[in-house]
């Protein structure tokens, strides 16, 4: 892959929450996280000064909506397309640890996030000039229908203008009616991506995949150009065009908390495809940023 222009704009869309993280001393520390959110902070990292990051949601007028911004703004996140919605605030999930792995419980039924693309100029206007959009399963699901439907063709749009679009299923069956209407979601959205950055564990649960290599097959064959299936400690498979490979990440000594893993590879990967790098060596900076995620408390670590 030839090296890219570092003068690049990428949008993450979706919803930033108020996180309630453990301690480790029965206490709980309050930030901001959110799956796409998480991985636009990495990718702040990761990317050059040059390289511009903004992140497309809606908050509230509030005053806790007030300082999610000022956490943006200060991350170096571009905030110029994040929506004000008044009799709105921000959605809260709690984590609950046990042997490091992570469970949550939500609280978003007045999340102004959920509003995020029921203006399809906004979305429009957002996209302008995108290098590339990155989404997720979540951020569809918060949607309803009907705005699903204008995001997805403001993807396209933007897709026509030039834009790459990555996406990762990340599958939340308690965020949908049912499982055949996140699956049908998620293939749809699938169609609209140049990227697919899913997970086998979620995917063969719900589509039955017998392994990571189906995984890979089922999304090339929706019409992705680069698939890249996560398997937990397990390789990693890679689909292109120009064939199949299998990745097998480091050794992880230590897992603390595998909130944000996920993210955080994402941003890795994304970052050094978005700076050409070769596609087995964007695979190792992904596992490389998710192995020092793991093993810190919460799911953005410095």
């Amino acid at each position: 892959m030839s090296a890219r222009s570092l003068n690049q704009r990428i949008i993450s869309v979706g919803e930033c929450m108020v996180e309630m993280a453990p301690t480790g001393e029965g206490t709980f520390a309050m930030g901001f996280a959110g799956d796409t959110l998480n991985t636009a902070w990495y990718l702040r990292r990761a990317l050059p000064p040059e390289a511009e990051v903004d992140y497309l949601t809606a908050v509230g007028t509030d005053a806790i909506s007030d300082r999610m911004l000022g956490f943006l703004r200060d991350a170096g996140l571009g905030t110029s397309r994040i929506a004000r919605v008044p009799d709105r605030t921000v959605g809260l999930y709690l984590i609950e640890l046990t042997n490091g792995e992570r469970s949550f419980a939500y609280w978003r039924g007045q999340s102004a996030a959920r509003l995020l693309a029921c203006d399809p100029a906004v979305l429009a206007a957002g996209f302008a000039g995108a290098s590339m959009i990155y989404l997720s399963g979540i951020t569809l699901a918060i949607l309803e229908p009907a705005d699903r439907a204008q995001l997805l063709s403001a993807l396209s749009a933007a897709r026509a203008a030039g834009s790459e679009v990555a996406f990762d299923p990340n599958l939340r069956p308690r965020l949908w009616p049912d499982g055949a209407t996140m699956c049908a979601a998620i293939m749809e959205a699938a169609r609209h991506a140049d990227i697919v950055l899913p997970s086998h564990e979620d995917e063969a649960a719900f589509f039955g995949d017998e392994d990571a290599a189906a995984t890979a097959a089922r999304y090339a064959a929706a019409g992705a150009s680069l698939v890249v299936v996560k398997d937990g400690a397990g390789p990693m498979v890679t689909l292109t065009p120009e064939g199949r490979q299998s990745h097998a990440p480091e050794t992880v000594s230590q897992v603390v908390d595998t909130t944000a893993a996920g993210d955080s590879f994402n941003a890795g990967f994304l970052a050094a495809h978005l700076g050409g790098a070769p596609l087995a060596e964007a695979v190792r900076a992904g596992a490389r940023l998710a192995a020092r995620v793991i093993g810190q408390r919460g799911a953005l670590v410095a």
